[in-house]
């Protein structure tokens, strides 16, 4: 991957939900010059277990050659769906970057509350391993659990892709379009 080509290309994904049994997901492919060139919406069961699928066929759905990475907010969305970077990573043949933005103790807790006995979805958070804090230069701090990818060369695109805070752009205009849609429709696919 060429980090310093103005092409290099991102799927961002993000969702967004409320109180239906889905939640809105929405892929932005952004270029390295911040150009968006493309999007696509799907969705995820809320308290599923179907995320990893999902973001595996909203990635197929765009149809594209021209993807250099898959930039994802978080790894645990729509209230416990918890998703795998190394699965979508290889199903797709793409490095993936989970990316969230607080500290935290994680949520082997929460996950045995609302969901007792549930074996499955614990053992696939546990095996998504600890989150590394990485250092913006917009002097933020993000965490970042990553497959295929190196925490250089992550960061880098990461850090690329910030223009100020904490979120990068590709994630930060796939959230807002997810909203979109979830308040539009109420919800995709």
């Amino acid at each position: 991957m060429h980090l310093g080509k103005k092409g290099l290309r991102v799927a961002g994904i993000a969702e967004s939900f409320s109180c239906s049994a889905r939640s809105t997901l929405a892929c932005v492919v952004m270029r390295r010059d911040l150009r968006i060139d493309g999007a696509a919406f799907g969705s995820v069961t809320v308290g599923g277990m179907d995320a990893t699928g999902s973001i595996i066929d909203l990635i197929g759905d765009l149809h594209r050659k021209d993807l250099n990475l898959v930039m994802i907010s978080g790894c645990v969305i729509a209230w416990f769906n918890v998703l795998d970077p190394e699965a979508i990573s290889r199903a797709t043949g793409l490095p993936v970057i989970a990316v969230t933005y607080e500290a935290s103790e994680g949520l082997e807790n929460e996950i045995e509350s609302h969901f007792p006995g549930d074996r499955a979805r614990l053992e696939l958070y546990r095996n998504l391993g600890e989150r590394t804090a990485f250092p913006l230069s917009t002097g933020e701090r993000i965490y970042l659990r990553l497959a295929g990818i190196g925490l250089h060369e992550a960061g880098f695109i990461c850090d690329r892709f910030t223009l100020d805070g904490r979120v990068p752009e590709p994630l930060r205009v796939a959230r807002l379009m997810a909203r979109a849609l979830m308040r539009g429709t109420g919800s995709a696919r």
